[in-house]
């Protein structure tokens, strides 16, 4: 009997451990911050505006699951302290929705942490970096999160038209690939007028 419930309890263990390793995403490792390019002499004033998602890379996405994203835009307004009011406008349910955070800059030149973290619930880190940018035509910004103790990370191109040349969809494609993604990785934009112009 007992070597009947010994058996019964590791076969339990064994199905819940099965269990735990299924729901824990597999994620490709987020690169370490000195293995990302940070702009030269980033012009904090020059970079303000309204830019548009054009493409996004990141270990939680994948084309199965967000090859559908439509386009949208994110405006970055600099305040009096060097932070920035961002606020992103995107279609969503026939309603153009609006989502506002702030990023406050650290010592490096181009680099921000998420203002009011304590307000974004199981978010421990959360950085951004400008990795390349003409502030005119287009921007490749690098974000890591640490949420609920595990690392996420996503490269943004951002246009400031909508339009996605080949040279640049080449140049993020090689860049997303350096950080140790792939192609299933990376997903560009659809097109789309509603809410873009407010």
């Amino acid at each position: 009997m007992a070597l009947g419930l010994l058996w019964l309890g590791l076969v339990l263990l064994g199905a819940l451990q099965t269990q735990a390793q299924d729901s824990t995403p597999n994620l490709i490792p987020a690169p370490p911050l000195r293995r990302v390019p940070l702009q030269p002499d980033f012009q904090d004033e020059q970079f303000q505006g309204k830019w548009y998602v054009l493409g996004l890379a990141g270990n939680e996405f994948n084309k199965e699951k967000h090859g559908q994203f439509k386009i949208y835009s994110t405006t970055y307004e600099l305040n009096e302290d060097n932070s920035y009011n961002a606020t992103s406008t995107l279609a969503w349910n026939q309603t153009c929705d609006h989502w506002l955070r702030t990023f406050i800059p650290t010592l490096w030149r181009g680099q921000f942490t998420l203002g009011n973290i304590e307000r974004y619930t199981g978010i421990q880190r959360y950085i951004l970096r400008v990795a390349a940018t003409d502030y005119v035509q287009f921007a490749m910004v690098f974000f890591k999160k640490i949420y609920k103790h595990q690392e996420y990370f996503k490269i943004t191109l951002y246009g400031r038209t909508k339009m996605l040349t080949p040279e640049l969809k080449e140049n993020f494609i090689t860049f997303a690939k350096s950080l140790g993604l792939t192609d299933h990785h990376i997903i560009f934009a659809i097109p789309i007028d509603e809410c873009m112009d407010e």
